[in-house]
């Protein structure tokens, strides 16, 4: 079985850009609302398409398959069959010896920013940046499925 192991920050400040290295435009959508067992996506890059189905647990730790799809498929899938949709930047920030992923959102979650570190175990130490703040990797609302679902401008103020 694959496994993901990822933790999850909300980004503070802009000091990341400058670190940036690598970025990429990124299309998603989900195949269905309440998740079940597993949400199915479909994504598009600039380089690639692909069906990934994750277990739908809330955690560091769960189960992940990726496939690639034809580009055509992928993109007929995100026009007529997926729920919820989103938008977002990603560029790859390199920082002590790990490479975060910094989503920047777009469309109806502009002004979220979220950054995500894939590790090899659980209890894996790993230096954190000071841009990332808050740790989100156990509140189900900064999840892709659910920010397609209940995108970020239409959240309550705390």
């Amino acid at each position: 079985m694959a496994l993901e192991i990822e933790r999850k920050f909300l980004v503070v400040g802009e000091a990341w850009r400058g670190q940036a290295h690598a970025q990429r435009r990124i299309r998603q959508g989900y195949l269905s609302t309440d998740g079940g067992a597993a949400s199915v996506r479909v994504r598009v890059d600039d380089h690639e398409a692909r069906l990934n189905i994750k277990a739908a647990v809330v955690g560091s730790a769960r189960a992940e398959y990726d496939y690639p799809v034809p580009r055509a498929d992928a993109e007929e899938m995100l026009d007529t069959l997926c729920v919820g949709c989103l938008d977002k930047t990603r560029y790859l920030v390199d920082f002590a010896g790990h490479c975060w992923e910094v989503d920047e959102f777009h469309g109806a979650n502009a002004g979220l920013v979220v950054a995500e570190i894939e590790l090899d175990a659980v209890d894996e130490v790993f230096a954190r940046p000071d841009w990332a703040g808050e740790e989100v990797t156990e509140q189900k609302r900064y999840y892709n499925h659910a920010l397609a679902l209940h995108p970020w401008s239409e959240w309550a103020p705390a």
